[in-house]
């Protein structure tokens, strides 16, 4: 397989993504070799740890490879979509869950599915060129692969600002918001994977340095704007790039975003609930939301121009309450050891 490696490197399993070309998105292939990787590591006691890692200068993972997705959708295929998804978010859980340390190196962009591959980790290390970000609304899907959760999780309103607006995290914005744990400059990641494959985990805590200032620890605006329903938050908005964000992402999107935030919230969840309440959306997104029309003014057509199926204060509860709604039958089925 070419755009990913996995192999064992003294005590580590190391996991490469190497489709620097493509700015390493994720293929469904991919997914699978991680899990493949994860699962054949976990019981085997010459494996310590793993570590996580990507290939070119630009990016770890610039989100999931959609092009496939919308081709087939717009075909009237929905169920590669599923498919994807649905294998997708359990390889996500099990990286959440593995009973070993994974540690991801996070440089350059790490966008939507690099999210779900490297922040959910138990050592997730960032540095000067690192920008994380789950920009999901803006091609009118929802931030998923669990990035809910860790949106959910974030620092007063910063997960509603970050999921709405596709904000950009810096080094100190991501571990400020818990996306990222430690801060080492990227002229030390080669001395450290090199300890991480004699198996000293503890080498990441030595070489990490004071994490940068965060700038979004100060933006106490945010959690006034970011505390109402869309269109409150919209009216609310003055900073420029926040308000072009909000005025060009899908409404749909959006508002399920907020929904899907305050419940996690609220049942204090974990990462399965979070990836169920995802999937609800995913799941009848190719049918019922406005992914199609976003993938294709984004990155087929390129006019930047969506129709949206509706404006910001047009969405109704009931349209979010239908596009979370359980699945039943169709729901994601998670194994014990997963």
């Amino acid at each position: 397989m070419t755009d990913i490696t996995t192999r064992i490197d003294g005590a580590a399993g190391r996991i490469t993504l190497t489709r620097p070309a493509a700015l390493n998105a994720l293929t469904y292939d991919m997914a699978i070799a991680i899990e493949q990787a994860l699962d054949a590591w976990a019981g085997d006691d010459a494996v310590s740890l793993v570590i996580l890692e990507a290939e070119g200068e630009k990016a770890f993972c610039a989100g999931g490879d959609v092009a496939e997705i919308y081709r087939r959708g717009i075909a009237g295929d929905h169920d590669y979509a599923r498919t994807f998804w649905r294998d997708e978010y359990r390889m996500n859980a099990k990286i959440a869950g593995y009973g070993k340390p994974v540690v991801s190196f996070l440089h350059g962009f790490v966008m939507g599915g690099g999210v779900g591959i490297g922040c959910h980790g138990s050592h997730r290390i960032v540095c000067d060129s690192s920008r994380i970000s789950m920009p999901e609304c803006a091609i009118g899907l929802i931030p998923d692969v669990g990035g809910s959760l860790l949106l959910s999780r974030a620092p007063g309103r910063l997960g509603e600002f970050l999921g709405l607006t596709g904000h950009r995290m810096d080094a100190g914005d991501a571990i400020h918001c818990g996306f990222a744990d430690h801060y080492v400059p990227a002229e030390r990641w080669d001395s450290l994977k090199d300890a991480l494959c004699q198996g000293d985990i503890d080498a990441v805590a030595k070489a990490a340095a004071p994490a940068p200032t965060s700038a979004l620890a100060a933006q106490d605006w945010i959690d006034t704007c970011f505390d109402g329903t869309l269109p409150e938050i919209i009216a609310c908005t003055t900073d420029e790039r926040s308000a072009k964000a909000l005025s060009t992402g899908s409404p749909l999107s959006m508002a399920c975003t907020l929904e899907m935030l305050r419940r996690l919230r609220e049942a204090d969840a974990g990462i399965r609930q979070a990836l169920d309440l995802e999937f609800a959306f995913t799941w009848r997104a190719l049918g019922q939301s406005d992914f199609l029309e976003g993938v294709r003014a984004a990155l087929i057509d390129k006019d930047r121009s969506p129709k949206w199926r509706q404006t910001p204060d047009g969405v109704t509860k009931d349209e979010v309450d239908a596009m979370l709604a359980a699945l039943e039958e169709n729901a994601l089925v998670w194994e014990d050891t997963a």
